[in-house]
């Protein structure tokens, strides 16, 4: 597919929405007229009080056009480039005779724009902004407004010095065929395992001293990976007891850890969480289907879920979430529909409903899965269900993100009952403050409260390099000295 593009510069704005309707499909923009079969002919001509556009896509023998005019206003940039996504995606759906439900919607945090509407303009304004200038579906206008009013009161808990705490245990019993995150199989990386350790608690130790130099306030820990219960019960025990001693743990709010594959929790291992007053974790089946998970490469089975699920209640876990995924390889409606219904009859605290994101380091990528408008037809099906059931049972959105190249263009709920959502879930979606992270591949996001920058400091990716370069790594975190050092200036100057 060629992107013709006249007198504008939104060629990564176009072609990212061009990908909605065509996903596996080579998008070439160029500036000016090439002959093609499958060509999107996008034009601005901009005058002294307006703007015109003009889309003309033509694909095969089928051809759509739409233009208008776009009158001089505040932010008339922002408002024709609105405009032309808009006339682009209107001939891609009559083409495609499909509609993609987030509309021209393509960023990953859509309730914190909506957020952002609805303080500025109002409830109105703001729904009437998503449906008829984004095209989002009305269905998803619903959950997005009930999503985005939940975050707004998680939001609301967190104070102008608060943090929160991420530890990356980027290992796994194996990799999960649509995983693109970097971890490493237990069984591969066993050797380097003890020494990353080490590193990791000499960082944390580094992060905690700051974080009490700077009088910040711990909000929430997350312990995500990977998957940190690959770690044994000792290495576990060692972890949480560095986090413990260093860190003033009186005041959190919430202490998660991912238990997320089945086949790695044991009774030790959850007798280490309680020990350390773990308040959330999280173990995943993702599917109840033995078929699509050997498909999707986990060794585990839908009756090891269930023993590991029945272990924690029995050991006193009271907050468990579970994470399912719609679209994935090999799984039919009337499968996620049965999957779905027998998480529900376990009343689990929170189930997060993940769509199948095809990334392009993923094995399924790399084998040719190619997931198209049918698949992605079916997994809406699926999501809709799970909405509609959950909600039933007083589990009710709280959180959501969105990513590419997503089966169906869909989204990532999180669903919770009140008072059990996943606190470190939002604050890390709507970056509503810093979140300081440890280990291999995490990225500490500093908030500046009064200006809303954001600042980065990246650690090394993978295991091994952060090992072997990890005095750069502790200096590269004294930023965060730095960085607060600046905030404190700015609100002398204010």
């Amino acid at each position: 597919m060629i992107i013709c593009n006249y007198g504008n510069k939104f060629n990564y704005e176009l072609e990212k929405l061009t990908r909605l309707f065509m996903p596996f499909e080579r998008i070439d923009v160029v500036n000016g007229d090439v002959e093609s079969d499958k060509k999107a002919i996008t034009k601005t001509d901009f005058y002294d009080d307006y703007c015109f556009v003009f889309v003309c896509v033509a694909i095969g023998d089928k051809k759509a056009e739409k233009s208008l005019t776009v009158c001089k206003c505040n932010d008339f940039d922002k408002t024709v480039e609105l405009k032309l996504a808009g006339c682009l995606y209107d001939c891609l759906a009559e083409i495609f005779d499909y509609k993609p439900c987030w509309g021209i919607l393509t960023g990953i945090r859509p309730a914190h724009l909506y957020l952002k509407k609805l303080n500025e303009s109002g409830l109105s304004a703001a729904n009437s902004y998503f449906t008829d200038v984004l095209r989002v579906s009305p269905d998803k206008l619903s959950l997005l407004s009930d999503t985005a009013i939940s975050e707004q009161r998680i939001i609301g808990l967190s104070k102008s010095n608060s943090f929160s705490l991420y530890i990356s245990i980027p290992f796994c019993p194996t990799r999960c065929s649509y995983c693109s995150f970097v971890s490493h199989s237990i069984e591969k990386a066993s050797d380097i395992i003890p020494e990353y350790i080490d590193r990791l608690f000499a960082e944390i130790t580094a992060t905690a001293k700051i974080t009490s130099d700077l009088n910040l306030n711990l909000e929430t820990v997350y312990i995500g990976g990977g998957t940190p219960t690959s770690l044994s019960a000792e290495q576990l025990e060692k972890l949480l007891r560095v986090i413990d001693n260093n860190f003033d743990m009186k005041n959190i709010r919430e202490y998660t850890v991912e238990a997320g594959r089945p086949d790695t929790v044991t009774p030790s291992k959850l007798s280490v969480l309680k020990a350390h007053n773990v308040t959330r974790i999280s173990i995943n089946p993702q599917t109840l289907n033995d078929n699509v998970l050997n498909i999707i490469g986990r060794r585990h089975t839908a009756d090891d879920f269930f023993n590991a699920f029945f272990m924690a209640r029995k050991m006193g876990f009271d907050n468990i979430n579970t994470d399912i995924i719609a679209g994935l390889p090999g799984d039919d409606y009337h499968s996620f529909k049965e999957t779905i219904d027998k998480i529900i009859k376990l009343s689990p605290e929170a189930v997060t409903v993940h769509s199948l994101s095809m990334k392009r380091s993923s094995k399924l990528t790399l084998n040719g899965f190619e997931p198209l408008i049918k698949e992605g037809e079916t997994a809406s099906e699926m999501v809709n269900y799970a909405r509609e059931l959950l909600s039933n049972h007083g589990i009710l959105p709280y959180y959501m993100y969105r990513q590419s190249k997503t089966v169906g263009n869909l989204e990532n709920v999180g669903y919770a009952k009140k008072e059990f959502e996943g606190l470190y879930n939002v604050y890390i979606m709507d970056e509503t403050h810093s979140i300081l992270a440890c280990g291999a591949s995490a990225v500490t996001k500093l908030k500046n409260q009064d200006t809303g920058h954001i600042a980065r400091i990246f650690n090394f990716k993978y295991p091994y390099e952060y090992i072997n370069r990890f005095d750069e790594q502790l200096r590269r975190k004294q930023e965060i000295y730095s960085f607060y050092g600046t905030c404190n200036e700015n609100k002398v100057m204010l």
